[in-house]
């Protein structure tokens, strides 16, 4: 515990430093983020923060990482490193959606070529599959989250938190999903002082690639060996519940609406929902918080449950998500409140 405390505190005070650096950066090479229609804020705001998120996070591991698990741990900086290079070639130049599809995917084959993978099924091609699907759309949900100041780097951080403390409540304890975890949270919270409302620095998609990719790999690497596969398999899901929520949202709503949800952007996302209903930007920050902390503590009680009590909790747990979907979809649709007592 005190090697997991040590790597929390030192990338906390790296990001802390590495953000402002960061941030001159970004306003001299010109990465900025321009106002535009769908966009919140009113003046341009550098990008690059996910520079100091990344630094932060690798620094700490480098220096106080465990060992023992040097193979896996390369593997999983690889792939982190190349989402985070096309997700700063993105921010640099821009990429197309299918580029950066592809730079996920490769990354998702270094997952696997470093032996972490999904292990459900029998078929050893099955579990690769589901590896790579479950890369992609945890990596793309972040980067749908990161809409509003303080939302993804807070819903990481919350996030990995739950998956630390999953990591230590089973034995025998994880020490490299821990120490991941960890870093994880040392860096987002660092970078959380500049980030939130009003925020001074953006993450870019160099920052919510690189986050979405590290709770991808979290995910797959965590184990339950006190409760069967058939149960724990939904624990993931309740820890990313929101980022997963948010993106099935904005995929409804978008095909809904006849339009491309992969290459359209727009204010559609739950935070702009939350806010066009009246709550302001940083009560939708902190509603989408709570809403992260809720699902992760279900997610923890899945780990001690019973089959038939975890499938009544998480089949509860869906039917208000799909619920709550639908209801936003009609008071709030396509992003923007619909007028009293014209809900569509």
């Amino acid at each position: 515990m005190i090697q997991t405390a040590l790597i929390a505190i030192v990338a906390l005070t790296f990001s802390m430093l590495a953000t402002p650096l960061a941030r001159r950066l970004a306003l001299r090479a010109g990465v900025v983020a321009v106002p535009r229609v769908r966009d919140l804020h009113i003046t341009p705001v550098p990008l690059l923060g996910g520079l100091a998120i990344y630094g932060s996070f690798v620094a700490a591991l480098i220096l106080f990482g465990d060992r023992a698990h040097i193979v896996e741990l390369i593997a999983i900086l690889v792939g982190a490193t190349l989402v985070s290079l096309f997700g700063l070639a993105d921010d640099r130049w821009g990429l197309s959606a299918r580029a950066k599809l592809a730079g996920q995917l490769m990354a998702g084959v270094v997952l696997l070529l470093g032996g972490t993978q999904v292990q459900l099924f029998p078929l050893i091609w099955l579990n690769w599959l589901v590896t790579l699907l479950w890369v992609v759309i945890i990596t793309n949900a972040i980067n749908f989250l990161d809409n509003m100041d303080g939302l993804s780097g807070g819903i990481t951080t919350i996030a990995a938190t739950f998956f630390l403390l999953l990591a230590a409540m089973n034995e025998p304890r994880q020490v490299l999903v821990g120490a991941m975890a960890a870093a994880l949270i040392g860096a987002c919270i660092g970078f959380l002082r500049y980030n939130l409302n009003p925020a001074t620095v953006f993450m870019g998609d160099t920052g919510s690639l690189f986050l979405g990719f590290m709770l991808a790999a979290l995910a797959i690497k965590l184990r339950f060996p006190s409760n069967t596969p058939v149960v724990t398999w939904m624990v993931p899901l309740c820890v990313l519940a929101v980022p997963l929520f948010d993106t099935s949202l904005v995929v409804v709503s978008r095909i809904r609406r006849g339009v491309n949800p992969f290459t359209t952007a727009g204010k559609d996302h739950l935070s702009h929902r939350l806010h066009a209903l009246g709550l302001t930007r940083r009560e939708a920050v902190l509603t989408c918080y709570l809403l992260g902390g809720a699902a992760g503590m279900v997610g923890v009680y899945l780990t001690r449950a019973t089959m038939v009590e975890a499938y009544f909790v998480a089949g509860m747990m869906a039917a208000v998500g799909v619920a709550a979907l639908i209801w936003l979809e009609r008071v709030c649709p396509g992003g923007v409140a619909a007028p009293h007592g014209r809900e569509r």
